[in-house]
């Protein structure tokens, strides 16, 4: 026993020893590494402010669009669309060029300002309305950690920008940031034992972190408590690199902060005592026994698994070589099944593989979205041709009826010169739904004429949709293969044409007629080309059923969920639904 307490009490003593030069070494690395990383955290996030900063001296340095939007801008159309193709669009491009800014919009008191654009609106859409006094007194421009209007998970930046005219209150610019766009993956890392937060410096409840963080799942309640007991300790005039100390429910926390002075609030590294300590109590009693075990599996593992690594690392560096001189099929081989999931390396290669596809996908869908532009802008310059031409000829033949009392012969010759100028002037690629109708009004009245009568046109449309932008010329063609396929002969047709906003995302445009339906073979071939799982497409020019068209160039434009549906029944009806995006700022024409 003697023995063994000689031998016992040194041992437990030099561990006790050992324990606490081991918790204070850790402690030191500890805080050092939590210094190092909120000093790189707060030059990160004033780097990005200041590219902040940079877009609002962009943005501001564009006097064309500054002056426009204090003008009358109903004075004059074609002011209006200059603007929009120049001002407005150099704007527009400036602003999508900066990945991070979800929007940057002026906020203008200007009775005569034009609000058809998400970036102009007027300055009673501000809240709250005196603001522009507080960033008069802060220098004319402020940062917000939560911006002023639905900003639970935004940063806004106001700036004051001038007061003129007959304004009662000067213009404000506000660039508005997602939080996850700005801090994301500044905060996202969980492996760390502290907890990355921006506070600000006078709400304690208003804090950015990763909720998932397993420090902010620990505290849970306590997490507000713990960030208030944080913040009355900081100082923002007398920093340090030593960290503050606070209890919260029992337990130990220490803070590494700086100060950030343009979003008036800190970022700050958290860790409790308990979790950067945890680790050496439960190692140290047996540091001595793993180290010898270690030192011996080391020798056999290290060379085995080194050889086995570095042999799968080089068939992924060979295939990046390939890539990088343009082949995109040199995929890595892995040799896994379609169930199995591998190592790390296998998911890289894997993950890899999928990258390669994704960019030929890209690609291609690329190549396919400029033809149809470029096949587009041939068949409006090929419309185009001798237009005046066909025009005046139109006019002296309606003038011939008029002088011989021909009232019917003029007025269907009104709607095929209203059908020929509205498929012929491509002034923009998107027209009022209202504008649509109204060529197809015309067409009916001219098919009327030349077919005898036999075609009825109703329309169930609310009086707030025919001001909605929809693609030119997306519903004639669907019209003409009602008029052209779905009498019988001699007999009549009647067209229906109904429009409702379904779930606030989908504006829906049903076109039915009361026709003789299609072909069940017909229709099916037909619904699997738009559900594109045809193995052929279907030719326009055999059938006459030019709908494949109109349906791909929608999906390329506005996305999956956007095109054509058709239901039929022979001898019953026909029905061809119009899905297209109800909230996109984005809507354009073919």
């Amino acid at each position: 026993m003697a023995f063994s307490l000689m031998i016992a009490i040194p041992a437990i003593l030099v561990s006790f020893l050992f324990i606490r030069i081991q918790e204070a070494q850790i402690y030191k690395e500890a805080v050092s590494t939590a210094n190092s990383h909120v000093t790189r955290l707060n030059e990160q996030i004033r780097s990005r402010l200041g590219m902040i900063e940079s877009v609002s001296r962009m943005a501001l340095a564009q006097r064309a669009f500054i002056d426009f939007i204090h003008s009358d801008m109903r004075e004059d159309g074609l002011r209006l669309v200059k603007f929009r193709q120049n001002e407005f669009e150099h704007m527009h491009t400036m602003i999508l060029s900066f990945r991070m800014i979800e929007s940057l919009s002026f906020y203008v008191d200007n009775p005569d300002l034009y609000e058809i654009w998400p970036e102009i609106y007027h300055y009673e859409r501000f809240e709250p309305k005196d603001y522009w006094v507080t960033l008069r007194e802060q220098g004319g421009a402020s940062y917000r950690l939560f911006a002023l209007q639905e900003g639970d998970q935004t940063l806004g930046y106001y700036r004051l920008v001038r007061l003129s005219g007959s304004q009662l209150q000067p213009m404000i610019m506000e660039i508005r940031v997602p939080h996850r766009e700005l801090f994301g993956d500044l905060l996202g890392d969980r492996s760390r034992d502290w907890f990355t937060v921006i506070l600000d410096s006078t709400r304690p409840d208003h804090a950015i972190f990763d909720a998932e963080h397993p420090i902010a799942r620990q505290v849970e309640d306590g997490l507000g408590r713990l960030l208030a007991a944080v913040l009355s300790e900081m100082d923002m005039l007398n920093q340090t690199d030593e960290p503050v100390e606070t209890i919260v429910d029992d337990h130990r926390y220490y803070a590494v902060y700086r100060y950030i002075a343009p979003l008036q609030a800190y970022v700050l590294d958290i860790a409790s005592h308990q979790t950067l300590m945890q680790g050496p109590r439960n190692m140290y009693a047996l540091v001595i026994v793993v180290t010898c075990c270690v030192l011996l599996l080391m020798l056999l593992l290290v060379s085995h698994t080194t050889r086995r690594i570095f042999r799968r690392l080089d068939s992924v560096l060979a295939s990046m070589r390939k890539v990088r001189k343009g082949d995109l099929n040199a995929k890595i081989r892995t040799g896994l099944e379609s169930h199995e999931t591998g190592d790390e390396i296998d998911e890289v290669a894997v993950s890899y593989n999928d990258m390669l596809d994704e960019i030929q996908r890209l690609m291609t869908q690329v190549i396919d979205k400029q033809l149809v532009a470029k096949n587009a802008q041939l068949h409006s310059l090929h419309s185009q041709i001798n237009s005046h031409f066909l025009y005046n000829a139109l006019e002296s033949i309606r003038m011939l009826a008029e002088v011989k009392r021909q009232p019917e012969i003029a007025d269907v010759l009104v709607s095929l010169g209203s059908l020929m100028r509205y498929s012929m002037k491509w002034q923009s690629d998107t027209v009022l739904l209202q504008e649509e109708l109204t060529n197809i009004r015309n067409y009916i009245r001219f098919m009327n004429f030349m077919e005898g009568g036999n075609l009825r046109l109703q329309e169930h449309i609310p009086q707030d949709l025919l001001r909605y932008t929809i693609p030119k010329m997306c519903m004639q063609p669907i019209v003409e293969n009602a008029v052209h396929h779905a009498a019988p002969k001699g007999g009549s047709v009647r067209i229906q044409i109904t429009a409702w906003v379904a779930d606030d995302s989908m504006l829906l445009i049903e076109i039915r007629d009361d026709g003789t339906g299609i072909e069940p073979q017909m229709l099916a071939n037909l619904q699997a080309v738009l559900r594109g799982t045809a193995d052929a497409p279907i030719v326009a020019s055999k059938n006459g059923l030019g709908l494949e068209n109109v349906h791909k160039r929608l999906q390329l434009h506005y996305g999956q969920d956007s095109g054509l549906r058709i239901d039929s029944v022979k001898g019953s009806y026909t029905c061809v639904t119009i899905r297209l995006p109800w909230r996109n700022s984005n809507l354009g024409g073919w």
